[in-house]
């Protein structure tokens, strides 16, 4: 995959007006995500609706943000837990769960609610893939939600993404990080159907427990968070 992925991103890094998308307009692949990506949230509704867990979650709608989770009870939780981990987190990225840009563009009320737990689960998503909000580490996630989910937003932002990353940050991500987030997204468990934050388990799990169902943290060498800052941050709203 490596040797097909590589002129192809060599190529899309040539187009100026994907390098102007690249560069932080991810406002604009969420509302192409809502417009395009009908056909898809309905396999993703259908898919919750299958499982307990996630038919649960589509019946009783929960949502992720300051105001419905309760940050000093995450904090009180043991070192290691699920939900000690995503705070911390949220606090070494200097990040909040309340910047995720609300439906706009989907009428249907429960395929609208598809698209936002989307979006609302993104941030648990980088922790339990251990990756950064650098331009490396989003692309990384994003590569893993396109394999799970399918929707539009997600290959656009993992195909675009790359055409701002330098030679060698582009080599890692191409022979090491996709594949590793292509294997992650293909065997980890529905990442929609996971009741993240209910009083007990996953958010109370130790976070070792709840990590065996993912094949494995990739090697510290080719760890976004351990090659810098990689060309900056994503703006972030829809992603």
């Amino acid at each position: 995959m490596a040797t097909l992925l590589r002129p192809v991103l060599r190529r899309l890094r040539g187009l100026p007006g994907l390098t102007r998308l690249a560069a932080g307009k991810w406002n604009m692949v969420a509302v192409l995500g809502e417009t395009t990506g009908h056909r898809t949230l309905k396999v993703l509704r259908d898919q919750m609706r299958r499982d307990p867990e996630g038919a649960q979650i589509l019946q009783e709608r929960p949502r992720i943000s300051t105001s419905t989770l309760d940050l000093g009870k995450l904090q009180s939780l043991p070192e290691g837990s699920l939900g000690r981990e995503y705070l911390r987190f949220l606090d070494v990225n200097r990040v909040s769960p309340d910047t995720r840009a609300p439906t706009h563009f989907v009428d249907d009320e429960e395929l609208a609610y598809v698209i936002q737990r989307y979006r609302e689960v993104h941030d648990m998503l980088h922790t339990l893939l251990g990756m950064p909000t650098s331009i490396l580490g989003e692309i990384v996630v994003k590569w893993f939600e396109a394999v799970q989910t399918g929707l539009p937003m997600c290959i656009l932002g993992a195909l675009f993404g790359p055409i701002q990353l330098s030679a060698q940050s582009l080599q890692v991500l191409v022979s090491e990080l996709i594949p590793w987030a292509v294997q992650n997204g293909r065997t980890a468990p529905c990442v929609l159907n996971l009741y993240y934050e209910r009083s007990g388990p996953p958010i109370h799990s130790p976070f070792h427990s709840f990590k065996k169902c993912w094949p494995g943290a990739v090697a510290h060498a080719c760890n976004p968070n351990t090659l810098g800052d990689q060309g900056g941050r994503i703006t972030r709203s829809g992603d």
